[in-house]
């Protein structure tokens, strides 16, 4: 099988900014399509994905193979919707998966601690001051997933104006902590990170997680501020586009999220 990954020489994560990564790709050459098929096949308890029978490498030369059937489906869909060329920009379940098997899964302590690090200065936390309408809308979307926070993970996190830092419990921290860490696998910490990266929040991550919000709802409480400044000032039309590509990245993540 060749090696398409290595040929494309991208890194799965080669930037945070999925927009940026997009560019990045951009100005490399995209390899042709060369396969027919794509098919999935069971073996050892995993799926793996096949171009023409033959199996798919990560970067770091593993065998691309997903936990259940239906994660591997979303990778293969992936491969079949390209159409001359492999671009990779298109293929965020893929580069997931690639992230998940080649770094996350040796990884999965620091990974944890990265998302816990959110927390601690979680966007939810932090409030204006005014004007009454932006208070009003913070406190009506976020308001129910810290309550929630509190009441079922005994995490009760405390608000702060503004943007100076406020040091939130420990006891919070840590009953956050216990309940990521019932979604540890590389997979699932993969799509989470990237929801909480994409939102700016890791308990809206935790949320959608645990089944509190949609990945809807979680966007639309994560761009809660930037929705007000629209409805005051208006939408710029390269903000719109970079928001859209943004989007698209976080339904990847959660669809991966619940297919495992």
């Amino acid at each position: 099988m060749r090696d398409i990954f290595s040929e494309l020489s991208v890194p799965p994560l080669s930037d945070d900014d999925p927009v940026r990564r997009a560019q990045i790709q951009m100005r490399r050459p995209l390899p042709k399509r060369f396969y027919q098929e794509v098919t999935v096949a069971e073996a050892d308890n995993s799926f793996a994905i096949r171009l023409d029978g033959r199996p798919i490498k990560t970067p770091g030369k593993r065998q691309l193979a997903l936990p259940t059937r239906a994660a591997a489906e979303l990778i293969a869909s992936e491969w079949r919707r390209q159409v001359d060329e492999i671009n990779p920009a298109t293929m965020p379940v893929t580069r997931m998966a690639n992230t998940a098997i080649d770094g996350i899964e040796n990884e999965i302590d620091a990974v944890l601690d990265d998302v816990v690090k959110f927390a601690e200065t979680d966007l939810l936390c932090y409030r204006a001051d005014g004007p009454k309408s932006l208070v009003e809308v913070q406190a009506a979307h976020w308001d129910p997933v810290l309550a929630w926070a509190a009441q079922t993970l005994g995490a009760r996190f405390i608000l702060a104006e503004g943007i100076v830092h406020r040091e939130q419990p420990r006891t919070a921290i840590e009953a956050y902590a216990g309940t990521l860490d019932k979604h540890r696998t590389a997979l699932k910490l993969a799509a989470l990170h990237t929801i909480t990266t994409l939102t700016g929040s890791a308990l809206l991550a935790l949320a959608f997680a645990e089944g509190r919000l949609t990945a809807a709802e979680a966007w639309k409480a994560a761009h809660v501020d930037e929705d007000w400044n629209i409805s005051q000032w208006g939408e710029d039309a390269e903000a719109h586009a970079r928001r859209e590509t943004r989007w698209s990245e976080m339904q990847a993540a959660a669809v991966l999220f619940k297919s495992l």
